[in-house]
């Protein structure tokens, strides 16, 4: 209501000795919490803009940190101990997912390529009608599915080209040098958290990721040694557009939470719509992706169908397919669970945390996978090296979670 239009007050009391009582003065503005606040900036006309200007914008890059902590404080009471129990569960989740991924290639062990492509296409279905149960229950609001999708577009090609280079390398390089230019992901997401969230590091952290780096590389026993330098560096490359495409998940987190006044999007709306570009991309690749699996196009059908018959175990001769379809169907049960996890941890913290918290199921899976398992009878047994790389890696996972120093702590070092 304008001032202006408020009647006029009453005429001040008198004091005992006639002197006027003069009223305390009102606060021309009164302080907002932090969150209303935000929500209030969020308000004042942020319309859509183009992605390539909002992803590098200032605007952007301060309210990250807002966002951030709001995350940690508040919009459903996730602090550190929720994060602390969702990387848990992360980790169980990404240690059976590793396992249960090397059982179901007992029975796919001629049709890995169709248990990619299943995964790719058959995870676009399940997650497009969770969202849709999810709309109907009034969890996923209008405003939610009104994001801009140009950032999805963007997460979905992106990974498509990550699958498609990964593919072409891993086809021309010797196994063992596969996983070591693999762990570039981690490096990559810092980076580009840098540039593209304008986030900071201190320098344990920093130092800490590298070291799980390391520990990783020295997990694999051999490095690259009389290997063409191209091909490295599109495996490399491979783990650039990966680790891109989980920054700008972090992105669409941090922006949908400004655009929505700071309730963030749900993750069933980033994981359907980046998962659908991602299938619309691979399907266009697909000539491309078959021939380098060795599968010429011409073959794709038979081979497809051959795939098929073996995951379901019906059909022809398939003495070779033991095992399905209950190992393959576990593998994509648990490995979409793992998705959606970790996805709800890159919502909760980071990108950076989030892998780095996947990063400590390598060592813990390679111990599992070399116990006797069903169908995996014969176990092995660890080396030297391994013990060296789990130890670097847990050592850097430690150190990057050392907390800063507080101020007080500063003045009286």
């Amino acid at each position: 209501m304008p001032v202006s239009l408020l009647p006029s007050p009453p005429p001040p009391p008198l004091l005992r000795r006639g002197a006027p009582r003069r009223p305390a003065r009102l606060r021309a503005s009164l302080p907002l919490s932090p969150p209303r606040r935000f929500g209030l900036a969020a308000a004042r006309g942020d319309g859509p803009g183009r992605f390539a200007e909002s992803l590098g914008s200032r605007s952007a890059r301060s309210s990250a940190a807002a966002v951030r902590a709001s995350a940690v404080g508040g919009d459903g009471g996730t602090g550190g101990t929720g994060i602390a129990a969702a990387a848990a569960v992360t980790v169980v989740l990404a240690v059976m997912n590793r396992v249960l991924y090397k059982l179901a290639l007992v029975p796919m062990r001629n049709y890995p390529f169709f248990l990619a492509q299943f995964t790719t296409f058959g995870y676009v279905l399940v997650y497009f009608s969770v969202l849709f149960v999810r709309y109907r229950a009034g969890i996923v609001t209008r405003e939610m599915l009104a994001l801009p999708k140009s950032r999805f577009v963007l997460i979905g090609l992106l990974e498509a080209l990550g699958v498609a280079s990964g593919m072409a390398a891993a086809a021309m390089l010797p196994g063992p040098s596969i996983p070591v230019l693999s762990q570039s992901f981690l490096v990559w997401q810092l980076i580009l958290s840098v540039l593209i969230l304008g986030r900071k590091y201190r320098a344990n952290q920093i130092f800490g990721c590298l070291l799980v780096t390391a520990g990783c590389g020295a997990n694999s026993g051999q490095f690259l040694s009389g290997v063409n330098f191209f091909w490295p560096a599109v495996m490399m490359a491979s783990a650039a557009c990966q680790a891109a495409a989980s920054i700008i998940k972090e992105f669409v987190f941090i922006d949908g939470a400004k655009r929505l006044e700071g309730k963030r999007p749900d993750i069933f709306v980033v994981n359907s719509f980046g998962s659908g570009f991602q299938a619309l991309f691979v399907f266009l690749l697909l000539p491309f992706l078959s021939n380098w699996k060795g599968i010429p196009f011409t073959e794709l059908p038979a081979y497809l169908k051959h795939g098929a018959a073996c995951f379901l175990n019906i059909g022809g001769n398939l003495k070779d397919c033991h095992g399905a379809p209950l190992l393959p169907m576990l593998y994509i049960t648990l490995n979409m669970t793992f998705n959606i996890s970790m996805l709800n941890l890159v919502k909760m913290s980071t990108a950076v945390v989030a892998s780095l918290t996947s990063t400590l199921a390598v060592p813990l899976s390679i111990y599992v996978l070399s116990l006797p398992l069903p169908y995996l009878p014969e176990g092995t047994s660890l080396s030297t090296s391994f013990l060296i790389g789990a130890a670097t890696l847990v050592l850097g996972l430690l150190l990057y979670n050392l907390p800063p120093k507080s101020a007080d702590q500063v003045k009286r070092d």
